[in-house]
């Protein structure tokens, strides 16, 4: 009988006490490098999903030229298409952003409006209807609630943009460096993508799985509500100017970002902007605004996005209203981008749970 059964030799011990401290090193290292590195983890996210959604221009670019061309060619568009046209959104939304913030500080909505509700014999109605259930709604309660929600919606769009407006340098820096790593990427995001395949434990087929699953949520949130939010909230902004109502490009940016939430969407602007409308007594303008939100929601949400998206990201309508609500309450307004890629993490990691591992913690 083998007097060494069950007991370590002194080869394995020692093999054993180098690889505990190779983990600790390890460990401390990895640690030390996401220390390093989490100043820019907004950057290096952003990098890495323009990079993704950019990729097939430099497909393009580089059957015909060499790498270094292709890639510096791509920087350029992405400057072009991104950078200036953020820059000009940027002033002109903290500018508007700022003055609604300011107006519901002030407590209290334009004597116009006002007097509207005043006049307005809806709003009579419906206070004597609540009259009958001990629930007073006065023009100053309705004045104080929007001019509380002005001050809301203008302090968070100020918050967000203000401190890229006031730091203008501190901007360009982040940017170029953005750009620096979508051109690094271009080249050597393959030879990165292998590299860490190679490194992580888990088969190919899952790492494949996840980082599949991240491109397409990255693509749908960025393409598909990028290119949706940012024609409902042109096209809202355009009715905006027509009609008369005021501050359109900061509307128009508010609806853009609304369009990111499912059945919600451009509605909670278009419906109160409706309403408003009726108690001007401008019915006919009212219900264009109704049928004009029903139309372009509709066609963008039913027949647009499918189109687009397809079977690339499946998530729960639920979950995607969330994701963003979570995302821009935790991250500020990259919460857009970050809510869902982290909702998809969860989701895919948990799929690849139940086909690979579930069976296998059963029996453990």
């Amino acid at each position: 009988m083998d007097k060494n059964l069950g007991h370590e030799t002194p080869e394995q011990a020692s093999t054993q006490m180098i690889f505990r401290y190779f983990i600790i090193i390890f460990l401390i290292t990895i640690f030390l490098v996401g220390k390093v590195l989490w100043p820019f983890v907004s950057i290096l996210v952003l990098g890495f999903v323009l990079t993704g959604i950019f990729y097939p221009v430099y497909s393009f670019f580089a059957k015909k030229m060499r790498p270094v061309l292709s890639s510096l060619i791509t920087c350029t568009i992405i400057f072009l298409v991104v950078f200036v046209p953020l820059v000009f959104i940027i002033g002109a939304l903290s500018k508007e952003a700022y003055n609604l913030y300011v107006r519901g500080t002030n407590a209290a909505i334009n004597q116009d409006f006002k007097e509207l509700l005043q006049n307005s014999q809806i709003i009579g109605r419906i206070e004597g209807i609540l009259a009958n259930f001990n629930i007073k709604l006065g023009v100053e309660h309705l004045n104080k609630g929007l001019s509380e929600l002005g001050r809301f919606v203008g302090l968070f769009l100020y918050e967000q943009v203000s401190t890229v407006a006031t730091n203008v340098l501190k901007f360009i820096i982040n940017f170029a460096f953005m750009l620096l790593i979508i051109f690094f990427l271009l080249i050597d995001g393959k030879d990165l993508i292998a590299f860490f395949i190679e490194l992580s434990p888990l088969p190919e087929d899952q790492d494949r799985k996840l980082m599949d699953k991240f491109h397409a949520m990255a693509s749908v949130v960025l393409v598909v509500n990028g290119i949706s939010g940012l024609i409902q909230g042109t096209l809202g902004g355009i009715v905006f100017v027509v009609f008369g109502l005021g501050s359109p490009f900061l509307w128009g940016s508010i609806m853009a970002i609304l369009a990111f939430f499912p059945i919600v969407g451009i509605g909670a602007v278009f419906i109160p902007a409706s309403i408003y409308l009726f108690l001007k007594g401008r019915i006919a303008a009212g219900i264009f605004f109704i049928v004009f939100f029903l139309v372009v929601s509709s066609t963008i949400e039913y027949v647009v996005k499918p189109r687009l998206v397809g079977n690339k990201v499946k998530m729960h309508t639920l979950l995607v209203i969330l994701s963003v609500l979570g995302g821009l309450k935790v991250f500020g307004i990259l919460g857009i981008i970050y809510g869902p890629l982290v909702i998809t993490a969860f989701l895919t990691l948990t799929s690849i749970y139940r086909s690979s591992y579930e069976t296998f913690m059963g029996k453990t």
